[in-house]
C-alpha cells in the first residue's frame, strides 16, 4: 500500500510540479483498517487549477491508479474543497475524521460540515446501498457462493455508513470496522451478521461453515432497521 501510494505522489508531482497542492489519503487505509482486495484507497488530489492540461498531465499516473485496482482519486481545486462540503458531506466528515497527508499542506483542515446536509446525504446513501443489495440478491437468492460474496463485498460499505450514523447519533466508535460492528447495538442493531462477514472477510471463518441463507435474511433485517434509525434522526 505505500508503495503504491508513494509512486502515485511521486508521479503526480513530476508531472504537476507547483501545481500539485496536496495529496491526501482518507477513509478505511487512513485508520489503519485497510484489507487488500476489500478495501479502496481512497485520494484527494488539490490543485491550484484544473483545466484540460491538468488533466492530460494526470491521465497516465490515474490510469496506471486505476488498472492497479483503485478508485480514481478525486481531483479538486483548493477553492472547490473550500465550497464542496455542504454538497458531499459523508466524504468531508470521513476526510475530516480519517485522513494522512501524503504531500503538501492539508487542505481539509478546517472545514465543517452541517449536520442537516450530513443526514440527509447519510441516509440517501444507506436507501441507495439497500436497494442495490436488494436488486443484487434477488438475482443470486439460490447461489450460495453468489449471495455470500455480494454480503462480502457490501459489508464495507454499510459499516462505513452506519460509523457515520454512530457520530450523528453521538455514539463514540473508532475508525476500524471490527469496531462499529461491535458498537451496533447502540444503535439498536444485532452485530452478529456484520461480524460474521468481517470473519470470513479476514479469514478468521470458514466460508464453507456459514449458513449464507440465514445469514443474508439477518444481515437484510439489521440494515433496514439501521435505515429506519437514520430516518428518524431527522425528526428530532
Amino acid at each position: 500500500m505505500e508503495e503504491k501510494l508513494d509512486e502515485l505522489v511521486e508521479t503526480l508531482k513530476g508531472k504537476l510540479g507547483d501545481r500539485l497542492l496536496s495529496v491526501i489519503l482518507y477513509g478505511s487505509a487512513a485508520a489503519g483498517d485497510y484489507h487488500g482486495g476489500y478495501s479502496d484507497l481512497n485520494v484527494l488530489c488539490v490543485l491550484s487549477r484544473l483545466g484540460l492540461a491538468e488533466l492530460g498531465l494526470c491521465e497516465p499516473a490515474l490510469r496506471w491508479w486505476k488498472q492497479s485496482g483503485n478508485p480514481a482519486p478525486l481531483l479538486m481545486t483548493l477553492q472547490e474543497v473550500k465550497q464542496s462540503a455542504d454538497c458531499f458531506p459523508i466524504e468531508f466528515e470521513d476526510m475530516i475524521e480519517r485522513r494522512k497527508v501524503l504531500f503538501g499542506v492539508d487542505a481539509i483542515a478546517g472545514i465543517e460540515v452541517r449536520r442537516i446536509y450530513y443526514r440527509a446525504q447519510l441516509e440517501h446513501q444507506l436507501r441507495s446501498h439497500l436497494f442495490r443489495l436488494r436488486r443484487m440478491a434477488a438475482g443470486v437468492l439460490n447461489d450460495r457462493k453468489a449471495l455470500l460474496k455480494l454480503m462480502l463485498d457490501s459489508v464495507s460499505t454499510f459499516l462505513v455508513l452506519l460509523r457515520h450514523a454512530m457520530m450523528l447519533s453521538g455514539v463514540r466508535v473508532a475508525n476500524r470496522k471490527r469496531d462499529v460492528a461491535r458498537k451496533l447495538s447502540e444503535l439498536g442493531a444485532e452485530p452478529r451478521p456484520f461480524e460474521t462477514l468481517l470473519d470470513v472477510r479476514e479469514g478468521n471463518m470458514a466460508a464453507d461453515g456459514v449458513d449464507v441463507a440465514a445469514l443474508f435474511a439477518a444481515y437484510l433485517d439489521q440494515i433496514e432497521g439501521l435505515v429506519r434509525v437514520v430516518n428518524e434522526l431527522g425528526e428530532n
